[in-house]
């Protein structure tokens, strides 16, 4: 265990030694006496948790101390002990940042240690959130995070390279279940905010009377049920990253509001009279075609280019070739792993459905996928029989992004020709459509060879 290192700063040699004798008996404890101002900022570089100082020191001043070891090591906290109770004196000293003030009595021993207490837990609550900050740095490190060697996703990660080293605003777009929010995550935790709020909201799951109030905050006593004040999400996420997903479900009287909180980097809570300052990177996302929507008129213009930033196109899942394997094991090692299961491979004949199969619902639906066809496996080898697409497929004939009358037709195609495995005279029947129109659109690329 690494030592708490106290620097106790006294000119009286007797009540020096005893305050140091005191300190000591915990043996977690480090503790070093030095007799002058002068001593103590010549040894800061040893980086001293807490410096105990007497405010009457024969050489220096006591502010002028603090002030020195303040500027020298910031960390470093800084209690006074003094011979006067001065409120004035003290008031100033802790604006300084003195973390604290002790009248030397008969209690000051007590109050000494119990301080030394207090700021040794706060030096371990800081310890372990730096650690979990460290630790969400690694998890979303893109090159780990996001999974893929493809073409197609190297195009991402160059971006996200890019988008790291400056705070220009981000807009990523890309099909349902491609992992925009992971790549938003990965690029607030690698740039310069990373220790500041990563703030993420769903502009689709809020009800929108609640949209403006969840977004600015409101004061006390502001509408009825506002029984204290509430800071919103802006506010939230100030000194950090706000990440707003599903941006184009906004509606337009919410997007002037946007425009201006982006526009004067300062947001008025429901019911406030004063508008409060902050600094977010914002980062959106959205599986429409946004452009499109400022021709239809749904989306503002100005709002677009203020937002568009730095656009990130997702690639669709189909369109990453071999990385559909790389994610098919990665996703079946983790549930292994969480599910306390022996490692299980995926049979060459598995490799091979995974790959002909088109994923509507991208990333999300493979991790679907996989986790099911463990559960379905004999716990060594993942088989063909094992896979099951056609829960998540059935649900995919109609997604959420607007797509054309051709792609319908398709992925309906498609959707049957694995239902009843690759059978085009079947599926032909079955849909009433020529098999000849299939067969052209398979050797067009448009369908997966069966």
């Amino acid at each position: 265990m690494t030592p708490f290192k106290i620097f106790v700063v006294e000119d009286d040699p007797w009540y020096g030694e005893i305050l140091t004798y005191h300190l000591s008996l915990n043996p977690d404890y480090e503790v070093t006496l030095l007799s002058s101002g002068k001593e103590c900022l010549n040894l800061l570089h040893k980086k001293p948790q807490v410096v105990t100082l007497d405010y009457t020191l024969g050489d220096l001043n006591g502010r002028e101390v603090l002030k020195k070891i303040k500027q020298s090591s910031p960390e470093t906290q800084v209690v006074i002990i003094s011979g006067q109770e001065d409120i004035r004196t003290a008031v100033e000293l802790l604006k300084e940042g003195a973390y604290d003030y002790i009248v030397k009595n008969e209690d000051t021993n007590n109050r000494v240690w119990n301080t030394m207490i207090k700021i040794r837990e706060n030096f371990s609550l800081k310890g372990e959130i730096e650690y979990l900050r460290e630790e969400i740095g690694h998890k979303y490190d893109f090159r780990n995070a996001i999974i893929g060697s493809s073409p197609a996703i190297e195009k991402v990660f160059k971006l996200i390279e890019k988008a790291v080293k400056t705070n220009i605003n981000i807009s990523i777009t890309g099909e349902t279940g491609t992992g925009k929010e992971l790549i938003a995550k990965s690029i607030h935790y690698h740039s310069e905010r990373k220790k500041q709020p990563f703030v993420a909201v769903n502009m689709a799951a809020i009800p929108r009377e609640l949209m403006e109030s969840e977004l600015f905050g409101y004061e006390k006593g502001a509408f009825t049920g506002a029984n204290a004040r509430r800071i919103g999400k802006f506010e939230e996420a100030s000194g950090g990253t706000i990440f707003l997903d599903e941006i184009g479900e906004m509606e337009l009287s919410l997007q002037s509001k946007i425009l201006r909180v982006l526009q004067e980097r300062e947001v008025t809570r429901i019911g406030g009279n004063g508008a409060v300052k902050i600094d977010v990177r914002v980062i959106v996302a959205t599986h429409k075609n946004l452009l499109e929507e400022v021709k239809k008129g749904n989306f503002r213009e100005d709002l677009f280019y203020r937002l568009l930033g730095l656009p990130v196109e997702l690639p669709p899942l189909r369109e990453r070739g071999n990385d559909i394997l790389l994610l098919a094991k990665f996703f079946l090692d983790e549930f292994c792993r969480e599910n306390k299961l022996p490692k299980i491979q995926i049979s060459a004949q598995a490799k091979e459905k995974l790959m002909k199969y088109p994923y509507p619902g991208n990333v999300r639906e493979m991790k679907a996928i996989i986790e099911l066809a463990a559960v379905m496996s004999d716990e060594q080898y993942i088989h063909p029989e094992d896979i099951n697409f056609n829960a998540s497929h059935d649900l995919s004939l109609f997604p959420v992004e607007e797509i054309t009358l051709r792609e319908y037709e398709r992925r309906i195609i498609q959707y049957y020709l694995e239902k009843y495995d690759n059978n085009v005279l079947l599926v032909a029947q079955k849909l009433d459509v020529g098999k000849s129109t299939i067969y052209r659109m398979i050797q067009n690329g448009e369908l997966v060879n069966p």
